[in-house]
């Protein structure tokens, strides 16, 4: 027997209806500790709602990349395009344009949706790149001159001296 119009269309608004009631089910169970509704996703798939936005992350090794996200996974690999890395060094920046950039999630100390126009950056003055690599140098061989002093100064008194680098590379 060939079925009825009108039985087709309650079969549909009866399988409507087992997929509506489920979705309340799942969405009821999405209550926190203090009985207010979750409206964010955990862990990488919060990232999902800045895919083709303008992103600032930063790096363990305390690099600043600015670009667009257009890719992750669930690893928090991340593809960003249009990227710049940011390089600041007291109160000046500069950008060294780095295009397209992957990422390796394990890398990622932060990351979030970025708006210029409410930045801090307005204090900072901008320079060229290559006045900001001179600077950044400079400012790195002046810290490795007070680790030497302080590695020296603990060594005297006869304790030791683990720099934060050194705690990194030694695997504390």
């Amino acid at each position: 027997s060939v079925p009825r119009p009108e039985s087709l269309s309650s079969g549909i608004n009866a399988e409507y209806g087992q997929l509506v009631r489920e979705r309340e089910r799942v969405m009821a169970n999405l209550v926190d500790d203090l009985g207010q509704e979750m409206l964010y996703l955990p862990g990488t798939a919060a990232l999902v709602q800045d895919i083709d936005k303008r992103v600032m992350v930063v790096l363990r090794d305390g690099r600043t990349l600015i670009g667009y996200l257009r890719s992750l996974d669930q690893f928090a690999n991340l593809l960003l395009t249009q990227t710049i890395e940011r390089i600041h060094v007291r109160n000046m920046y500069g950008d060294i344009d780095r295009g397209v950039y992957l990422v390796r999630g394990e890398n990622v100390l932060l990351c979030g949706e970025t708006d210029f126009r409410k930045s801090k950056f307005k204090e900072l003055k901008q320079v060229s790149q290559e006045e900001i690599l001179k600077i950044q140098a400079e400012e790195l061989k002046e810290k490795e001159e007070r680790q030497k002093l302080l590695k020296k100064a603990f060594q005297d008194r006869g304790m030791p001296y683990y720099s934060m680098d050194t705690m990194a590379d030694e695997g504390f």
